[in-house]
């Protein structure tokens, strides 16, 4: 069922227990946005009879935040114009080489190409998938593009991120609305959850700078401007005290410096940063 955040702006909030992303719509007087597309194919057409229920104009464009499978799958299902960055078309180019039989999503498992998880939602959602090809974008753009839905504006960039290199933001200034995909999240290398320190405050900058007051992520849903400003500063103050790859150090560290002991968040992202050290420490 959709959530409403205004006349204008609804989601159709993550089901963490099927790998389901936030989904976004955004509505002008002539055309309509759409933020992700979901896993599946399944997933937009969960979508599509939700927004069927509204009045509001048609989906005319789908906007991706980047490359990874929960949030494109399910774009052939749109008659829309899809627009992606420059890097989540390259990044996407591999998927639309794909082939979805059972032998070949097994093996692009073996090989370390798709998860396991990936290949189970994709099994359990498209049925009939022999013949699956994934479509091209239509928009490719660089840096950033603005879209006019008709007395709706959207400002979508491409921004540093901790998360992936093709991280896609959505702000819709009248409303003070920004769609975050999964860009404000960490990521995972060989085997170890970490926020890559160096893209933190530069994240921060990029996302903050659009002076938002509700915030949709990818796997969390809404978040109001004290809840993400309490998530930027127990962030930040975690990754300053993390200077090796010694969580002990880290803590300790924290503890002197905030004269408490860190709350479950702060020792998660503080393993997190500690992590994106030992990753660091093995590509030198």
């Amino acid at each position: 069922m959709l959530n409403k955040l205004s006349d204008t702006i609804y989601y159709l909030a993550n089901q963490n227990e099927k790998e389901r992303p936030t989904l976004g719509l955004v509505c002008g007087d002539h055309s309509s946005l759409m933020i992700d597309a979901g896993n599946s194919p399944q997933h937009a057409k969960d979508f599509l009879q939700d927004i069927a229920k509204l009045n509001v104009p048609p989906v005319k464009y789908v906007v991706i935040t980047h490359a990874h499978w929960d949030h494109f799958l399910g774009m052939n299902e749109f008659d829309a114009t899809i627009i992606v960055n420059n890097q989540t078309n390259v990044l996407l180019e591999k998927w639309r080489n794909y082939s979805f039989d059972d032998y070949s999503l097994q093996r692009y498992v073996n090989n370390g190409e798709i998860n396991a998880l990936c290949m189970e939602i994709i099994q359990s959602e498209m049925p009939n998938r022999e013949r699956f090809k994934l479509n091209s974008p239509t928009i490719i753009f660089e840096n950033s593009i603005t879209i006019d839905l008709g007395n709706k504006v959207c400002l979508i960039e491409q921004i540093k991120s901790t998360h992936t290199d093709d991280s896609t933001i959505i702000y819709i200034p009248d409303e003070k609305v920004i769609f975050l995909g999964d860009a404000a999240y960490c990521t995972t290398k060989n085997g170890l959850y970490h926020f890559k320190q160096s893209l933190l405050l530069p994240m921060i900058d990029d996302i903050e700078k659009y002076n938002a007051e509700l915030y949709l992520l990818g796997h969390e849903s809404l978040c109001d401007k004290n809840e993400m400003i309490l998530y930027w500063e127990e962030l930040t103050t975690t990754c300053s005290v993390v200077k090796s790859d010694s969580l002990q150090d880290a803590i300790a560290c924290f503890k002197v410096e905030t004269n408490r002991e860190p709350n479950d968040n702060e020792r998660f992202f503080m393993q997190a940063f500690v992590n994106d050290q030992i990753i660091r420490s093995q590509q030198r």
